[in-house]
């Protein structure tokens, strides 16, 4: 009997996780230059359990591919070998260009192709996403990494023709992620509901306020990710405090005003 459990344990722990992606999603406040080494390798600490990251907010400059890529070297001394790729800067004039960026442990996901800046409607969304198609096994996912323009703009006239790319790329099996600045109960997001697309968080908020209030140092409910329901079974899904590493809300948004969130599925 006990040979069994043994076993049983055994395949529990090094096989299930096989089945299982991880992928995080994180707005980190104008990562560039301006971050220190030690806030890069604390970033590192909070990301590298996930299979992938998708992050925004990295500075238009030369000195955000630059903090990528110590970002990068961060997490190879971490144990897992790691692969990245930096977006061009965003196009639009009206606002904030940026950059985008994922990294993926090499030896869990491969990515297929090249990541592009999805440029079909670069005319109506500011910040236009950044598309990154990936191979976990037989199975193939593209995350669409988003910055949205912020609350006080009306996020939702760009968030409005996201439902226009799953019909654009009709093959691809997309996971929408970001920072909406907007929440996942507005109707901005039927459209993609009624597609099938499902939030990952939902009532979550994702943003730091300036002070805690009580134990209360959450915003608003901003980030998230939306996916095709009947392709994954949800294994977990949430936030990732990490500010509470810190004395204070003022330390910890020296990292970023908001926090990771993070979404584990299992393929169907």
């Amino acid at each position: 009997m006990l040979k069994r459990i043994v076993i049983i344990f055994v395949f529990i722990v090094l096989v299930w996780p096989c089945f299982g992606l991880s992928i995080c999603s994180w707005n980190i406040a104008n990562i560039g230059q301006s971050k220190s080494d030690i806030e890069i390798q604390f970033i590192a600490s909070v990301v590298k359990a996930y299979d992938v990251v998708a992050i925004q907010e990295v500075v238009a400059g030369p000195g955000g591919a630059a903090a990528i890529a110590r970002l990068h070297d961060a997490l190879n001394r971490t144990g897992s070998k790691w692969d990245y790729t930096v977006s061009n800067p965003t196009t639009g004039s009206s606002y904030k260009t940026e950059r985008y960026a994922f990294i993926w442990k090499s030896a869990k996901v491969k990515l297929k192709g090249k990541a592009w800046l999805e440029f079909n409607y670069k005319a109506e969304v500011d910040r236009e996403p950044f598309m990154a198609t990936f191979k976990d096994g037989a199975n193939e996912f593209t995350v669409v990494n988003f910055h949205a323009i912020t609350k006080s703009k009306q996020p939702e006239t760009e968030i409005k023709y996201f439902k226009f790319l799953p019909a654009a790329y009709p093959t691809l099996n997309l996971i929408f992620c970001g920072d909406f600045n907007c929440p996942q109960s507005h109707s901005v997001f039927n459209p993609l509901k009624g597609m099938g697309y499902v939030p990952a968080l939902v009532n979550q908020k994702t943003s730091l306020k300036q002070n805690c209030v009580g134990n209360q140092c959450l915003a608003s409910e901003y980030d998230n990710f939306y996916f095709k329901k009947d392709r994954y079974n949800v294994l977990s899904a949430g936030i990732i405090a990490f500010y509470k590493s810190f004395s204070d809300l003022k330390e910890a948004r020296k990292i970023s005003d908001h926090v990771p969130i993070f979404l584990e599925v299992a393929w169907k």
